[in-house]
């Protein structure tokens, strides 16, 4: 299942995903979104597999969206990785526990990549960020349902409107993340908690996450609706005409916090 921007392990029942583009933050080209939807799925029908890990290549979690990529083409908003179809998540329903393992910045997308794993583990140079405000583009993956489902309505709306980034500390006393730990110790603690997840009664750990999961689509199917209906309109509309343009004083906006892209 690996491919040289997606690493797959799997070993005691667990799977570590990890995004591998670290020359450019692990931003989401057409490339790595398709090659992660296709794990994804194909880890979701694996028996010897009762949960996933999901994390990043240093020095980064997931910068969002390809910038650049998306500066040529509109493809990356149109869902464009194993499918065409505009979908409300990154990737088809994994039907068994996502941890995710935030070892650096999660923006934007790669944000709302985290927000769609049941939850996060935290190293301590993690930072949080939503920019749609600052690229102009619209979220499709449910951020403006699951930010505010873990952080609170104000937090999240001001995580929104100002862009400004969010650290490991804030982000534990926000509720984001469940436990933030040193940097080396990432991966083992995440491996921790998936092995005693994974040593418990599979049914049984089935049973609840699937009564997790119905509750959570009757409490947010009509936001992730209306978000990805907005979305779908914003571009209908043209409203991402000039994104090309304004791409590079993006870039370097974030450049203090993400670092040479």
């Amino acid at each position: 299942m690996s491919t040289e921007v997606l690493l797959v392990e799997v070993a005691d029942e667990v799977a570590v995903v990890t995004m591998n583009r670290p020359e450019s933050r692990n931003a989401l080209s057409a490339h790595l979104l398709g090659a992660l939807q296709s794990a994804m799925a194909d880890l979701a029908a694996r028996e010897d597999v009762a949960v996933v890990i999901l994390t990043g290549s240093d020095p980064a979690f997931c910068a969002g969206l390809d910038l650049k990529e998306l500066g040529r083409s509109s493809r990356l908003l149109e869902g464009g990785g194993a499918s065409d179809q505009a979908s409300s998540a990154p990737w088809p329903s994994l039907g068994k526990p996502l941890i995710g393992a935030v070892n650096g910045v999660a923006v934007t997308g790669g944000l709302e990549l985290a927000l769609n794993c049941d939850f996060l583990i935290a190293s301590e140079r993690a930072k949080f960020a939503d920019t749609h405000a600052r690229v102009g583009v619209m979220p499709g993956w449910g951020l403006t349902v699951l930010l505010p489902q873990r952080v609170g309505v104000a937090m999240a709306r001001r995580m929104s409107f100002t862009g400004d980034f969010v650290d490991a500390a804030a982000a534990l006393r926000a509720g984001l993340v469940t436990e933030v730990v040193s940097h080396d110790e990432l991966l083992p603690a995440a491996r921790r908690v998936a092995r005693t997840i994974a040593a418990n009664n599979r049914s049984g750990v089935l049973g609840i996450y699937d009564t997790y999961r119905r509750l959570d689509a009757m409490a947010t199917m009509a936001g992730l609706a209306l978000e990805l209906e907005a979305s779908l309109r914003w571009r209908r509309e043209g409203r991402t005409d000039g994104l090309a343009e304004r791409v590079p004083g993006v870039i370097s906006r974030g450049r203090d916090q993400l670092g040479p892209i």
